[in-house]
């Protein structure tokens, strides 16, 4: 969601939409406050803080190449250690089986 409203307001040109979207984008993910906050570091807060005063459509470039970074780096490994995957695996090995002695 994040990454889709970020790609959303390096669309708009309209400066008073580019000012709500980013906005939007604060509050739905970068505050603290957000039940949905993307995971960031100071320094990254801190660009984003600054870019609010006169927000951007790339207002948060810098938070969406920290998310693309974690995710290349981390996101294989978490779904391979996942429950999801583990259940997938467990169904899969048990259909197997159980065709196999038909």
């Amino acid at each position: 969601m994040f990454w889709l409203a970020c790609e959303d307001l390096k669309q708009e040109t309209n400066p008073e939409l580019v000012e709500e979207k980013a906005r939007l984008i604060y509050e739905d993910f970068i505050s603290i406050l957000s039940p949905r906050e993307v995971s960031l570091d100071s320094r990254v807060r801190e660009i984003i803080n600054a870019n609010m005063i006169e927000p951007s459509p790339h207002t948060f470039d810098d938070a969406q190449l920290q998310v693309y970074t974690l995710m290349h780096r981390d996101s294989y490994l978490r779904f391979l250690n996942s429950r999801i995957y583990k259940d997938l695996l467990q169904q899969t090995s048990h259909s197997l089986s159980n065709s196999s002695l038909e």
